[in-house]
């Protein structure tokens, strides 16, 4: 029997999900012009049953950001940042289009209306609450190797994805090369494998029903079609089943995904929500990569972790282990994960005031030197359907003390996020260059950045 929990039970996209977000005061946001844009550019002004809970510090408002709204429009429910016309400016990406950026020390930087508008391909027509775009994620990668970042596009689960050709000029023709034939998980990763500076995709692949990743290629071989390298076994589920890869995380609207070293090797490997498979150390080895179950007690029975987004491993407890934190995609919870040792683990509720949080991104917000979790609510994710689907939406980081009796958790809700929220990925980048991370957010409620104060 397939066990639920790790992708929605079974529902997809554009089915009714199980997972939900948090209502609070409003808050401090500053009055910045909100913008649309037409399809030319055009500006206009305009549950489950947890053992134990550990400590978590109610949130607290904090409004040293920003909020630059880029667009009103539904563009994507990806998004990413990179210097695209290499003026020294990081610009955003966010499906069909990009954004110039002006100066970061120009007047109209934190005006919306100011940032251009260019094109990649034809612009889709996203409607709030009626669908989803064709844009999970994006990324941005010099993929040939000649000086310009280009951008990748994940479409809809279970499609090819391909990357777009930087054409040197803001509206030239960005051309289109296919990466794979299919990419399942609705949280494929962009990461360093083997830390050789060059990142690989990890993700799900059908029909093949196997998890692996692609390298990127030589410059020469990178407009052909990637390699696809299996590390897990095929799903058990038969063939011609619709519940296919929901043990193994290769369905295409499987949740949960991430790579972290589960082991202390030095090796990243590979996590879902079912288990991990541990790195042979190499990716050109022969070596398998050997599966490890996780399961935790909910309710009296052994499942894998509830539904969720992106993974992370984290010594919370300071006991030498990697424990993980992972939000809920489509319903309310934030937890981390407790590594008990011989497979067992413990789950801990961190929050379940707020919903939808299909992402999350790990990275030292306060510049303490201590690793930070930022998260927010996906608006809409399953158009209404989700619990707390209408509730506010927000953004959120979390500030981890990280104890040996076990983690305190301290919440801080983004003032200036509200009316924001993530999509099914987000990015966390230094877009004014100040040596302080901010917030790239797109999705259903529009384009913005979090600029920290």
């Amino acid at each position: 029997m397939v066990e639920t929990g790790s992708s929605s039970h079974g529902s997809s996209d554009t089915d009714r999900g199980v997972c939900s977000l948090l209502k609070l005061n409003l808050g401090y946001i500053p009055l910045l012009k909100p913008v649309t844009r037409t399809m030319t550019g055009q500006v206009i002004s305009t549950t489950c049953l947890i053992l134990t809970v550990f400590s978590t510090a109610l949130a607290e408002d904090d409004p040293n950001w920003v909020r630059i709204t880029l667009d009103e429009r539904f563009r994507s429910e990806g998004v990413s940042a990179g210097d695209l016309n290499g003026d020294g400016h990081p610009d955003v990406v966010a499906g069909d289009v990009w954004y110039e950026a002006p100066a970061p020390d120009s007047k109209g930087y934190t005006d919306g209306t100011k940032w251009k508008l260019h094109e990649i391909r034809t612009p889709g027509d996203f409607v709030a609450g009626k669908g989803y775009s064709n844009s999970f994620v994006n990324n941005v990668y010099d993929m040939n190797r000649d000086g310009k970042l280009d951008v990748i596009i994940v479409g809809f689960p279970g499609d090819p994805f391909h990357w777009y050709q930087n054409p040197g000029t803001p509206d030239g023709e960005w051309k289109q090369h296919v990466i794979w034939k299919s990419i399942c998980n609705e949280s494929p990763e962009f990461e360093d494998l083997n830390n050789d500076g060059v990142p690989e995709y990890i993700f799900g692949s059908q029909p093949e029903a196997k998890v692996g990743f692609v390298s990127i290629p030589s410059a020469k071989k990178v407009t052909s079609q990637f390699n696809f390298n299996a590390v897990s076994e095929a799903s058990r589920e038969p063939e011609k089943s619709p519940r296919r890869g929901m043990d193994n995380g290769t369905f295409k609207y499987y949740h949960g995904l991430g790579v972290d070293d589960m082991n202390g090797d030095g090796h990243e490997d590979i996590i879902i929500a079912h288990g991990w498979w541990e790195s042979p150390g190499s990716l050109t080895s022969s070596d398998k990569w050997k599966f490890h179950p996780i399961r935790v007690d909910q309710g009296g029975r052994q499942t894998p972790l509830p539904g969720c987004g992106n993974i992370y491993a984290d010594d919370f407890d300071k006991d030498g282990d990697p424990d993980l934190f992972f939000t809920s995609a489509h319903s309310f919870g934030v937890w981390w994960s407790e590594n008990k040792g011989e497979g067992k683990w413990v789950l801990h509720e961190i929050d379940k005031s707020f919903s939808q949080t299909h992402a999350v991104e790990r990275v030292d917000i306060n510049g303490d030197g201590n690793l930070d979790y930022v998260t927010g609510k996906r608006f809409f994710a399953h158009n209404g359907g989700d619990p707390g689907a209408h509730q506010d939406v927000d953004m959120y980081w979390f500030e981890v003390e990280r104890k040996k009796d076990g983690p305190v958790f301290k919440s801080h809700r983004i003032a200036a996020g509200r009316g924001t929220g993530i999509g099914t990925q987000f990015h966390i980048f230094d877009m004014n260059k100040d040596k302080r991370p901010d917030i790239v957010l797109s999705n259903k409620k529009g384009v913005n950045v979090l600029l920290q104060k």
